[in-house]
């Protein structure tokens, strides 16, 4: 029986979460998932994970994994929220101690923060695999976007990440903390080593009018239609567009709230003694 893979849009950021579920056993992985923020209330919401577990509970599927790709500078995560409401443990590549280290100086957190990954239950490195119910899936370290990519290998799917995109929209982009252009084209070239048929599901879409959001596409299409990254472009070429294009992108509206609650595996910041959370807004400490 082929593998399930439900994708879930949430156009506020442009993300695509997936449920990967084994039709044999049910059971199930979640893949990028997303908490809803509104910057200007401070609030959150639920909505786009309810939507989730309202599938995994209609299908009767057992969580077992909650899947990130790396630390999202676009959104919340909503894995916190969803292993508490339907279990499984949360994983993520272990380069993510660089990235903490990181954010945690700029956003000057709490002396006892742990730099080390523990926030989550389990750290990936390359070509290590996992179950989920009978089928296979093999972690594939993809840095470059940050240095802390992973993308998700299970039979002829890769979950890519930020990775790829679609074909017309290229590659994402590699001006954040520990990104680098020549190391995000030696991610994608091994990505596209893989077989033609190989099935590529992106983390985001930002489609222009001319198309609805879209999150498949193959190693084949890849290779042929990319507009950064197709054959015949060189890792030189590659470079010096994607370092072209970085400089003309403003910081993502989110990501000063994002990546101080993705680093901690979708929890908020510890609440005080006024029984508040507060997210930290560094002034003037992003280039």
């Amino acid at each position: 029986m082929p593998i399930q893979i439900q994708p879930f849009f949430e156009p506020v950021t442009g993300t695509i979460s997936y449920v990967l579920a084994d039709p044999a056993s049910r059971d199930a992985a979640i893949i990028d998932p997303v908490l809803d923020y509104d910057p200007a209330s401070g609030r959150t919401r639920t909505a786009a994970a309810d939507a989730i577990l309202a599938h995994v509970r209609s299908q009767g599927l057992t969580v077992q994994w909650i899947l990130e790709t790396h630390a999202h500078a676009d959104h919340l995560s909503a894995a916190a929220y969803l292993r508490q409401q339907a279990g499984g443990r949360v994983a993520i590549g272990a380069s993510i101690r660089q990235v903490q280290g990181v954010f945690k100086t700029l956003y000057n957190l709490e002396a006892d923060f742990p730099a080390d990954g523990s926030q989550f239950d389990h750290l990936f490195t390359d070509g290590d695999t996992f179950r989920i119910g009978t089928l296979t899936v093999t972690a594939m370290f993809v840095p470059g976007h940050t240095p802390a990519d992973m993308a998700y290998r299970v039979q002829d799917v890769v979950f890519t990440g930020d990775t790829l995109f679609m074909p017309d929209l290229g590659t994402a982009r590699t001006d954040f903390p520990g990104g680098d252009a020549r190391t995000l084209y030696r991610s994608i070239r091994r990505i596209l080593a893989l077989p033609d048929a190989t099935r590529l599901f992106a983390c985001h879409d930002y489609p222009p009018d001319t198309r609805p959001a879209a999150w498949e596409s193959s190693v084949a299409e890849q290779k042929a239609h990319n507009i950064h990254v197709r054959e015949g472009i060189t890792e030189d070429a590659f470079v010096a567009l994607r370092q072209a294009r970085d400089a003309t992108l403003s910081a993502p509206a989110l990501i000063l709230p994002a990546l101080q609650v993705n680093i901690r595996a979708g929890r908020l910041p510890p609440i005080e003694e006024n029984g508040v959370s507060y997210l930290k807004i560094p002034v003037n400490a992003l280039p």
